[in-house]
């Protein structure tokens, strides 16, 4: 018996779509204060964080007690780097909330050992727990945090290198694609599984394909995010161009 719930929530535009997500996010942790939440980089959620910021701010919103998981971090990239992604979680959300600076965690990308670098945000996991509710955005080709497409799933933090459509899509933060960085560590799929609860956003049409692929094609390594198919609680969250070609089989 398949017990696995996935909700399906159309926004009418992106700026319903950052509300919608960052009220599920401020439900949590209402909820439940010491929750551990993990976070996404990348436009997709800058529009949660800033409605975060801003129920933080008008309805003292509390993170005090919550702690934090990011996905992904680019390898050889400082905190102090405009382009990593410590620097941008401070900017866009940290650094604006009440949140401990000890409790919010983020690979680091600055480990001469690759090996050593994964196997302490493993066991960094680990003593945490689960997930309480996990941010996910999705790539053009499929990607949750930087788990590529492949032959298989990967299990736990991982160094990877990033394919060409990764590298292309994030060089609009740079001033030039050369500067992006080839590899970055990323938790596995098995480690985002463990969330308790997923929140996967998509907005745009030129998600609609790879997001109708991962929520109603075959589950594969090749488009990594089919693998949330599998989870027991998904809520799905894109504007009404992303959901375009779920529609046509709805």
């Amino acid at each position: 018996m398949c017990n696995n719930i996935m909700q399906i929530i159309k926004a009418d535009n992106y700026r319903q779509l950052a509300i919608l997500g960052a009220n599920i996010i401020a439900d949590q942790v209402k909820n439940k204060p010491n929750s551990i939440l993990g976070l996404a980089t990348g436009s997709s959620p800058v529009g949660i964080y800033e409605k975060l910021v801003e129920l933080y701010q008008k309805e003292h919103l509390d993170f005090s007690q919550v702690q934090t998981v990011n996905l992904d971090e680019y390898c050889s990239l400082s905190p102090s780097n405009p382009q990593s992604y410590h620097y941008f979680m401070e900017q866009h959300l940290f650094r604006h909330l009440n949140i401990q600076k000890e409790n919010t965690h983020i690979p680091n990308g600055l480990e001469a050992d690759p090996q050593k670098a994964c196997d302490d945000y493993n066991q960094l996991l680990e003593s945490l727990g689960s997930v309480d509710l996990q941010l996910l955005g999705i790539g053009h080709n499929g990607h949750i945090g930087f788990n590529e497409p492949g032959e298989e799933f990967t299990n736990q933090t991982h160094c990877v290198d990033l394919s060409p459509i990764t590298i292309a899509a994030n060089a609009r933060f740079f001033e030039d694609e050369s500067l992006v960085p080839r590899k970055a560590y990323t938790m596995g799929i098995k480690s985002i599984l463990h969330a308790e609860k997923i929140l996967l956003i998509a907005a745009g049409e030129d998600k609609a394909e790879i997001l109708k692929k991962a929520l109603q094609g075959p589950i594969t390594p090749q488009v990594p995010a089919s693998i949330l198919q599998l989870h027991k609680q998904v809520i799905v969250l894109c504007d009404q161009g992303a959901y375009s070609k779920l529609e046509e089989s709805l």
